[in-house]
Order: structure tokens, then sequence, then C-alpha cells
């Protein structure tokens, strides 16, 4: 046998292959990194509502996409070194739920793509350009809608006809809540409303609020953006029962764990949009050229139980006006 011909019938099965198939290679399966300042708990209805959005347009977790999850429980100073875990393991994206996971995301990288999933006001956070370009590796979808302080306040005079004196929980210098606050006491004004600030920093300053709030006699509380009240919303609520006092809160999660009522974005909306930005990246799609949203849906929710426990009778008008009304 001459050495042509062993050449030539070595390579005979390769002849026979399917066209194309000497270069295929293994498909990548991407990953997501979820990155969230909050506890693993209190992440469930937003985690569910994106992977319900991922498998909508055809992703199966496990096997076509892969998601990293990382969660602070709060401490928000680990968050950086969550984000950096996330690189370290060459995710493709990483969606963010909140401000401080994203600050903390783009500190770390600038050329992973990030998606926020809500973010209070992403120019004044410094994340992207504008809402319409963002110009980064940051894009998603924005909870400003600064309007919501004063709605709040005037649903809540509604609820409490004989309102005088507001307690507000919070941070207020937490990203997106100064404007807020500022609707919040032109609100306040016109219905002759005094407000109490309450500095919520840590956990230990949820009980101290609530006991300054009655000492003062406030006669309702209104809550701004946190992670700290997030994280520890089963203490907030507890408390708010325990002092008998109504409570209007920044988002509906609050509402479907026990508390009074909420007049915010509809936050399920928006992790469950979050999970097409991650698809038209993934295909090919710049975060920079990607505008970031804005809401358009708002929902009140009203739980009837606590307004029961608590002593409160919940206008018809208002109920008329609720999305949702818990039994």
């Amino acid at each position: 046998m001459t050495r042509s011909l062993l050449v030539f019938i070595c390579l005979l099965p390769t002849v026979f292959l399917p066209a194309g198939s000497l270069a295929q290679q293994p498909t990548k399966i991407p990953r997501i990194g979820y990155l969230s300042g909050a506890s693993s708990s209190t992440n469930v209805p937003r985690r569910e509502v994106f992977r319900q959005g991922l498998r909508e347009l055809g992703y199966v977790e496990g096997k076509s996409i892969f998601i990293e999850y990382r969660y602070a429980e709060g401490k928000l100073d680990l968050l950086r070194s969550l984000a950096a875990d996330l690189v370290h393991r060459k995710v493709d994206i990483i969606l963010t739920a909140g401000p401080g996971p994203t600050r903390a995301a783009k500190a770390t990288t600038s050329a992973i793509p990030i998606v926020m999933a809500q973010d209070t006001d992403p120019v004044a956070d410094g994340f992207v350009v504008n809402l319409a370009r963002p110009g980064g590796n940051i894009t998603g979808l924005s909870t400003f809608a600064p309007e919501l302080g004063g709605k709040r306040m005037e649903i809540l005079r509604e609820v409490v006809p004989k309102l005088a004196s507001v307690g507000v929980l919070g941070n207020p210098t937490f990203p997106g809540n100064a404007p807020a606050m500022r609707e919040m006491e032109l609100a306040a004004k016109v219905l002759k409303v005094q407000l109490q600030y309450l500095d919520v920093l840590g956990v230990k300053d949820i009980e101290a609020a609530f006991r300054a709030a009655s000492e003062a006699r406030a006669d309702a509380v209104l809550t701004l953006t946190s992670t700290i009240l997030s994280t520890h919303r089963a203490r907030l609520i507890e408390l708010a029962e325990k002092n008998r006092l109504p409570v209007m809160y920044h988002n509906s999660q609050f509402v479907e764990a026990g508390g009074l009522m909420a007049y915010s974005a509809n936050l399920t909306e928006l992790f469950h949009r979050a999970a097409t930005y991650v698809d038209k990246i993934l295909k090919g799609a710049k975060p920079a050229d990607l505008p970031v949203e804005q809401p358009t849906k708002f929902e009140l929710v009203i739980n009837l139980k606590t307004a029961k426990q608590i002593g409160l009778t919940i206008p018809p008008n208002v109920l008329a006006r609720a999305d949702k009304v818990l039994r």
C-alpha cells in the first residue's frame, strides 16, 4: 500500500461527515449574575418573575442559561466583593436589583454589561449619561417617579382624615429619595401636615424610629426606599401593628407581607421586563444603545386585614381605586 493511498483511507471518515460539522464547537451557555443587597427570602417574588421572563423568551435555566445568585443580606459593604466574585466567574451579564448593587457592579467592571432591574434615578446616580442613550455598559429600568412622594401623601390623607403629623422612615440620602421627599413636602404643605424625619441607617434604628413617632404622636408613617427596610420588612410591619400606626410603604411587597398599603411602580413588571434586556444583550445589542425604560404602571395595594387589626376603616372611594385589595 502506497503512502498516498494510506493517507486517503485515513481521511475517508471526514469526507462523508455532514457539511460544517468539523467547525462545530460546543455551544457556550451564557451565565447571568444576579446581584442584590437584600436577602434571598425577600427577593423571591422578583427573582421568580425574572426567571419567568427568561422562560417566556425560550431560555431554560440550567440548560440554555445559568444564573449565579449573590445576596448581601442587608450588609451593603459586601456588595463590592460579591460583584467582584461575579466578574471573576466571567458572567456574561450582571443583573442588579437596586442602586447599591448597580454602584458596586459599576465600580467593579466597565466591560461586562450591567442590567438594572430597578433604579430610583440612574442619571443622578451617574450610572447612565441619559435615559435615551445610556452611553456605557449599564442600561435597564428606572423607578424614577418623584411625583409618587406627593401622591402617597394625598392617599394617606384620604385614609386618615385627621392627619396632622407623619413620620418619614428611611435614609434621605438614598438615591432617588431626595426628589420624592421634595414632592412629599409640597403635598404636606398644601395638606397642612407636619413631617417628622426619622433616619433608619441600620436595623436597630427601625424600633427607635417607631418609638420616636409614637412619642411625637404621629398619625401615620411613610417609608422611603431603603435596603434596610426591605431586608427587615417583617420587623417593620410588626412594629407598625404594635403601635397601631397606619403606614404607607414604598412598594407593594410590604403589603403582601402584612403591611397596610403601598403606592408605587409595579416592581414585578420591572423585573419581568429586565429579562428582555438580558435577551437583547445576549443577542448582540450593546447596553449603550438600549434606552433606559421609565415606569408606566403604578399600583395601589391595600391590605384590609391589616386595616382591621389596627382599627382603621379604608374609605370606599379609596378601595374603589385600589389595583389590588388583600382580605
